[in-house]
């Protein structure tokens, strides 16, 4: 009888370890199915957020620019933060690499301003994994032709990627008279120490298409203040609606060089990077010739910038074209002499003078008059 109590203690025992292990494995599966529910992007997803490029012939004008974001600056650090996945999902470079690793988007070579987002210049993931050092192993059903790779959240480098190069382009579409800005690519760069110490140096490592990941950063919340930890906006949103921060290190041109390889002295840098932000920014307003509303506000604002600048409530001098034409006016003499206004070397004539024995004698005809 006893031997029969502990049997049926053992079965009861096996059956309660084994229904733990089942709803453990159910847990995980579900988790796990979330997550990859969490990144699915059907045709239609992927269509909605393809951007129609606009025909060279309804483009008057193109600037494109090179920033760099440093993930510490404004409200760079939502693309930092979260460092590891957690329940507030994961940050950007997690997100390009676990689609990189999916083979669910392409990545092209870093050329150092030459970019061709072409096949030719397409990377292969397995030999990037290798040159940045990470590990990795291949995934169920991967094949040659579409390698697919499984890296463990603690062997992405993500805390080493503190800033991004993005490209950015500046178009004038005369169709619909408006300049629109868009972000066409982006570049985590790593930044890593040498074996001899000092300053981190960076190694960029490849282009993506901000096309190709935008619907997988539309799922993704992040919050751009720490006074307000409620995320009211997408990773999409954050480069949709210019919430970044980013200095200009190079624009397009013939030589292909950055702004520091032209302006070498940290001066002439900055005052190089105001003055294209300047034009950029000022461009689409000085196509159009303002209102009279326009006008006449600013005339007022300089009106006020000279009282303030006065301190007795008067402004020195009036702005307007009327009101100095006026003084000059009052300060010249008024004379009723042609030509009084113009100087001249012809010598003036003097009053003739009266002989006096002329004029003690006085004519009969004269007289009789």
């Amino acid at each position: 009888m006893k031997a029969i109590k502990i049997f049926l203690a053992a079965i009861f025992l096996a059956s309660g370890v084994t229904a733990t292990a089942q709803v453990v494995k159910k847990a995980d599966a579900d988790r796990k199915k979330k997550e990859d529910a969490g990144v699915q992007v059907t045709d239609r997803q992927q269509s909605f957020y393809e951007v129609k490029e606009i025909s060279d012939a309804d483009l008057e004008w193109m600037k494109i620019v090179y920033r760099q974001l440093d993930l510490t600056v404004g409200r760079n650090p939502a693309l930092y933060y979260p460092e590891m996945p957690n329940a507030d999902g994961q940050n950007l470079f997690f997100i390009i690499m676990r689609l990189l690793a999916d083979g669910k988007i392409k990545a092209y070579e870093f050329l150092d301003g030459r970019e061709l987002f072409t096949p030719e210049f397409e990377i292969k993931v397995g030999d990037m994994l290798d040159n940045q050092h990470i590990m990795y192993t291949e995934a169920k059903g991967s094949t040659e032709k579409s390698p697919r790779y499984t890296i463990e959240d603690s062997d992405i480098p993500s805390n080493e990627v503190l800033s991004y190069y993005i490209i950015e382009k500046w178009e004038f579409d005369r169709r619909s008279n408006r300049t629109r800005t868009s972000v066409e690519a982006l570049c985590p760069v790593a930044h890593r120490m040498d074996d001899y110490g000092g300053e981190a140096l960076r190694y960029p490592m490849f282009w993506v298409k901000l096309n190709d990941i935008r619907p997988y950063l539309a799922q993704q919340y992040v919050f751009t203040d720490d006074d307000n930890n409620l995320p009211r906006y997408n990773l999409d949103d954050f480069f949709k609606l210019g919430l970044y921060t980013g200095e200009i290190y190079k624009t397009k041109n013939m030589r292909n060089l950055t702004l520091m390889q032209q302006f070498p002295e940290d001066a002439a840098l900055k005052h190089a990077q105001d003055s294209i932000e300047y034009r950029l920014q000022s461009f689409n307003t000085d196509l159009w010739v303002p209102a009279r509303e326009q006008l006449q506000a600013m005339r007022d604002a300089k009106n006020k910038e000279a009282v303030d600048a006065d301190g007795d409530g008067e402004p020195d001098e009036k702005v307007d074209g009327e009101s100095a034409d006026k003084k000059k006016e009052e300060a010249t003499p008024r004379t009723t002499k042609r030509g009084a206004d113009k100087k001249s070397n012809v010598k003036q004539r003097k009053p003739k003078q009266v002989k006096a024995k002329a004029a003690a004698s006085r004519s009969v005809r004269n007289r009789k008059r």
